[in-house]
């Protein structure tokens, strides 16, 4: 991995012999420690993108930045928006929001809407107001629409929404693919539903592809020039580990009682549904499997969805910093 140049400098360097022996019998240690003496290394005045991977460790850097610096960590994730779920979504814990501020978590309803126009309009108080910024989450959407712009596409009528979540359930993502125009289609993740929703979504109420409305696209809020962005690029066997680790975590923290309380008014078609792991908890909650079949569904699940995270971070954020804490 190569130096790139941003708004701090860091060498990525191979792990010596000691912290490889370290990573097996104390795994946590020397990550936590890479993260401590990361964070030594970021400039105190100005914001913070922190973007990567699902359990790759982003709230523990944030937070570290927080405590030591100062500054409000503000949510950058599309699913911890919601109140329904604190335990699967992984959002900050009790703790960790008294001990710093946190902003724009757990602060929506299950059935409502969100998306990220809603987050920029919500954000962009919060960088005139805020303390310093110190942004962090895994959908990447939000990160390029802030530093790149976000094109003002008219919301989406109740009556297309509908319709497109019946094309998707009843016909499937393929179907709604071929209704999309040809350019979006190139420049859209295509294995993505909701991506490939919103698109059929917006052509649909506007009459004109989600990539027209792309191009133009207004100036960005935060320019990536002003920040310093730092985006996870960790191992994969040892971001799988973690995964499978991390919702045997959940399981312990109340993962289950937390599906249970959303069961009676489970909507699969929410975008609060989405979270990883609420619908296998769900099937089992409703006699359809296992826990354990459900723990081994969510597990893969969230491997598969780290692994389109990092396809769009290759792809698309080329101009941050790329760390692995482990190689530190």
């Amino acid at each position: 991995m190569s130096e790139k140049s941003g708004g701090f400098n860091h060498r990525v360097r191979p792990a010596s012999d000691f912290a490889q022996n370290c990573l097996v019998n104390f795994p946590e240690l020397p990550y936590l420690t890479a993260l401590m003496r990361l964070s030594l290394d970021i400039p105190a005045d100005q914001p913070v993108l922190i973007a990567g991977p699902t359990a790759s460790g982003k709230s523990a850097l944030a937070l570290h930045i927080a405590k030591n610096q100062g500054g409000t960590i503000i949510n950058a994730d599309a699913i911890q928006v919601f109140a329904n779920w604190r335990i699967l979504s992984a959002r900050p814990s009790s703790e960790d929001e008294a001990t710093a501020p946190h902003k724009l978590y757990g602060h929506i309803a299950a059935d409502a809407d969100y998306s990220v126009g809603h987050w920029l309009r919500e954000l962009q108080p919060l960088l005139a107001s805020a303390s310093r910024p110190i942004i962090v989450g895994g959908t990447g959407l939000y990160f390029t629409a802030l530093t790149e712009g976000l094109a003002d596409i008219p919301s989406t009528p109740a009556e297309i929404r509908s319709a497109a979540d019946t094309l998707l359930r009843e016909k499937g993502l393929d179907a709604m693919l071929a209704q999309v125009d040809d350019a979006t289609r190139q420049r859209i993740d295509i294995q993505n539903p909701m991506r490939v929703q919103r698109a059929w979504e917006v052509l649909r109420t506007t009459g004109k592809g989600l990539v027209n409305w792309q191009d133009q696209t207004p100036p960005p809020l935060l320019p990536l020039s002003q920040t310093t962005a730092i985006l996870f690029d960790t191992d994969k066997d040892w971001l799988n580990a973690r995964i499978a680790d991390r919702f045997d975590q959940m399981l312990d923290q109340g993962a289950l009682q937390e599906a249970k309380t959303n069961l009676a008014n489970w909507n699969p078609s929410r975008l609060s549904s989405k979270a990883i792991g609420a619908p296998e908890l769900i099937a089992h909650l409703n006699g359809e499997v296992s826990l354990d079949q459900a723990r081994t569904r969510a597990t893969i699940a969230t491997r598969q969805f780290a692994k389109r995270q990092r396809t769009w971070f290759r792809a698309r954020m080329r101009g941050w910093t790329p760390i692995d804490p482990l190689a530190l």
